[in-house]
């Protein structure tokens, strides 16, 4: 009785931290929605007021000027992408509270997709005699140690909740099955499920798993 209900808060526990970093995207996004539409609201009413209008009794012409601002702050931004200016912009982003941590946890969510440069779930050697560890490549650019590159052993479902390790590249297999969130799925388990359980395919041989040099030579050439 005592282990099915471990089981099923375990259960529980794992759902719901699945579908919290589901959301957190979503959530992120709408936060900076609301903030810029304050903002909006704000600089709308005071030009109302300089002219003389009182925004409540002219609720079409307040929302018109929503709308024309927001349309026109987008085609700004949009512009500002592409110019050196894109930087400078983005520093106004940082003022906003939470954005920088937002930003981050969007850019992991988003990198997790195919790409020149996307999260790699990988294998690497050389923390037990016989053993292996599964963890992630945020990047694929190398190190300053040449040859080496820095792959992620997560602690916790967070992105910055584990420890960084240069790693030869011969000694980093590539999990092409897998994803951020595949790996995400496979700390929640807590040694429940195993990866190959997550990817529902047949466990391999190390043999059969891509070297990171063969990776590299395939992606990025």
């Amino acid at each position: 009785m005592e282990t099915r209900k471990k089981t099923f808060f375990e259960h529980f526990k794992n759902i719901t931290m699945q579908g919290l970093f589901w959301i957190l995207p979503i959530a992120a996004m709408l936060m900076i929605i609301f903030w810029v539409y304050e903002q909006i609201d704000l600089l709308v009413n005071k030009i109302l007021n300089f002219l003389e209008i009182n925004p409540q009794n002219n609720e079409f012409l307040w929302l018109m000027g929503i709308v024309s601002v927001f349309i026109l702050t987008l085609t700004i931004v949009g512009y500002l992408v592409k110019t050196k200016l894109a930087h400078y912009f983005e520093l106004l982003f940082y003022k906003i509270p939470g954005f920088s941590t937002l930003k981050d946890i969007i850019g992991i969510f988003n990198s997790s997709k195919e790409g020149a440069n996307r999260v790699l779930v990988v294998a690497i050697r050389g923390f037990a005699n016989q053993g292996y560890n599964i963890g992630l490549m945020y990047s694929q650019t190398e190190s300053i140690i040449k040859d080496h590159y820095t792959v992620t052993l997560s602690q916790t479902p967070l992105p910055n909740g584990g420890y960084l390790f240069e790693v030869h590249k011969d000694n980093i297999f590539v999990i092409e099955e897998a994803n951020f969130d595949a790996n995400l799925q496979y700390l929640l388990s807590m040694g429940v499920k195993s990866m190959a359980q997550i990817l529902k395919i047949n466990p391999k041989s190390l043999e059969e798993l891509t070297l990171l040099d063969d990776w590299l030579k395939k992606h990025h050439h």
